[in-house]
């Protein structure tokens, strides 16, 4: 039997099947081609001309999209390098809401030059040095482009200015109806210390026909199905929210019951019916007129409910229950019972409406202020709905973010122009080889404004030269006019970006692209075949196959 011969290199260490790659060569510029080939996919669907992408999952489910969040995040990437900068994307989708294709082709751009400056001579080191050095002047420089700082949450016309550039990159010609729709439902749910705003409280109610402009806002909750029983609405309503359902119980055991003539049989039924009765009516002696439960509504609990006219509501979802109660200030029961009055829940009006072709049940608090806010989202298709909901979930995170910092920049690249423009001239005056580096990390961000350019259709270079040229003069607020396919000033359009956000966008990039270049080797372990092979059923003896016989 010949002998094994033991392998060379770093492979003698790893198991079978392992993968090592080392050195520049091989290591950082491997990386840095996947991270530029998956920003060149997203870059196209930047901004307000940005192209849709049809992304088909895993499970066959249909994406149509220019979101970069949901694009990433269903194309399930392999490769390490590239989800570092997905992961960054993700931070910023958490923290801020808004700006994550914004990180992707920060990172990609800033790893492209880095390409270029490698092949010049310099070590990966000194361009991570060098970005670092230039993105914390980007970020000393940023406070002194912040335009205005939104200060009262509650003015319905400045809330729309502020969180439209979010949905128009995402509904482009729907804007404005989305702004509206989202700004009222912000305000109405505000707390008095707006700090505490939460996202949770607004719903989305998401229902097949008409068009977007169809779209309203309820203060109270909408859900998708209607009521049980015969009674469909009911006005100045005290609700009683059950989270088992609303019948018979069953026992843990089970039990026999000996009947032995007619007499004996009506007594048991009528028995049955006064318990059911007793408990309906002490609902109604509270003043109990819609009653929430948990599951199923038994035939005999809804006779007696249609006799004392209480409206019936059947919810599924334990999430929806416990925000309903929140919503009514109800304490949810667990078993049938009269509860005491203070822990029943108030509502103005309860009703069933024909919304297209689906019921729906409106909890409706009339007023200028509210627990919970339903967005009714109409559309001609699914997938068109669903592109509505990620642009008002955008537009909700980016209330939320102006509630923690108010302070906004001007969009449209006027910043990135104008970032690139000071850092380029403070690039000239620094020292050694990182100012290589911070010069191409002015270059890398003249690629937001000039993705934005390409995307509606404009000269890239013509539209950068006129924007330097403004900026030049002192003219920081302009920006790419995609409209009149020019320039203009951003402030006067309203087009405006969170401070916060446009920070966190150039930190999270920077970071990322910082990380991979200071990567030098790749080691893959083969992947694991799945756990070891399942036993194999025993063989029977001859004694229980001649038993079983």
């Amino acid at each position: 039997m010949a002998q094994r011969v033991p392998k060379s290199g770093y492979a003698r260490f790893l198991k079978e099947g392992a993968q090592h790659f080392k050195g520049t060569d091989e290591a950082v510029i491997r990386n840095i081609d996947a991270c530029v080939e998956l920003a060149s996919q997203l870059r196209s669907a930047y901004g307000p001309n940005g192209m849709n992408k049809m992304v088909i999952n895993h499970i066959e489910k249909l994406f149509v999209t220019n979101d970069a969040a949901t694009i990433l995040r269903e194309l399930d990437v392999q490769h390490p390098a590239a989800k570092i900068i997905i992961m960054a994307s993700q931070m910023q989708e958490k923290q801020v809401g808004d700006n994550t294709n914004t990180v992707v082709i920060l990172a990609s751009a800033l790893l492209e030059h880095a390409n270029v400056l490698i092949n010049m001579g310099l070590t990966p080191q000194e361009v991570a040095a060098g970005y670092e050095q230039a993105a914390e002047k980007a970020l000393e420089i940023l406070p002194e482009l912040v335009i205005d700082e939104a200060k009262d949450f509650k003015d319905l016309d400045k809330v729309k200015q502020l969180i439209r550039s979010a949905i128009t990159s995402k509904q482009y010609d729907n804007e404005d109806i989305i702004a509206d729709l989202v700004a009222k439902a912000c305000v109405i749910t505000v707390p008095a210390n707006s700090y505490n705003f939460n996202v949770d409280n607004i719903r989305i109610c998401k229902i097949l026909g008409s068009g977007v402009s169809a779209s309203q806002v309820m203060n109270g909750m909408v859900f998708k199905r209607g009521a049980e029983g015969n009674i469909r609405q009911a006005s100045n309503c005290r609700v009683a929210v059950f989270t088992c359902p609303f019948d018979l119980t069953q026992t843990e055991t089970k039990g026999t019951v000996l009947i032995e003539n007619a007499d004996e049989l009506m007594g048991y039924a009528k028995g049955e019916e006064t318990e059911v009765e007793a408990q309906v009516k002490a609902l109604a002696d509270l003043g109990v007129n819609v009653v929430v439960a948990g599951g199923k509504f038994g035939d005999l609990y809804l006779h007696f409910l249609n006799k004392y006219n209480i409206m019936g509501v059947r919810l599924t979802s334990k999430f929806d229950m416990r925000r309903l109660s929140k919503t009514l200030g109800a304490q949810a029961q667990a078993r049938i019972c009269a509860p005491p009055v203070d822990l029943l829940g108030q509502c103005d009006e309860v009703f069933v409406k024909e919304i297209g072709d689906e019921y729906v049940t409106v909890f409706d608090k009339k007023g200028e202020k509210g627990q919970v806010a339903t967005i009714i989202i109409r559309g001609s298709s699914q997938s068109r709905i669903d592109d509505v909901e990620r642009a008002i979930d955008d537009a909700v995170n980016t209330y939320k973010a102006l509630t923690k910092d108010g302070k906004v920049v001007v969009g449209a690249g006027a910043v990135e122009i104008e970032l690139a423009s000071q850092i380029e001239k403070w690039g000239d005056k620094c020292p050694g080889l990182e100012q290589y580096a911070i010069k191409k990390f002015a270059s890398s961000l003249e690629t937001l404004p000039k993705s934005l350019a390409e995307n509606a259709g404009l000269d890239a270079n013509e539209i950068l030269n006129k924007l330097y040229a403004a900026h030049e003069k002192g003219e920081k607020n302009w920006g790419v006019d995609i409209f009149n396919r020019g320039v203009f000033d951003a402030k006067e359009a309203n087009i405006y970006d969170l401070y916060a956000g446009k920070r966190s966008a150039i930190k999270l990039a920077t970071d990322a692209a910082a990380t991979i270049l200071k990567v030098d080797q790749i080691i893959m372990m083969k992947q694991a075949s799945g756990g070891p092979k399942p036993r194999p059923p025993k063989p029977q003896d001859e004694e229980d196959a001649d038993g079983m016989a």
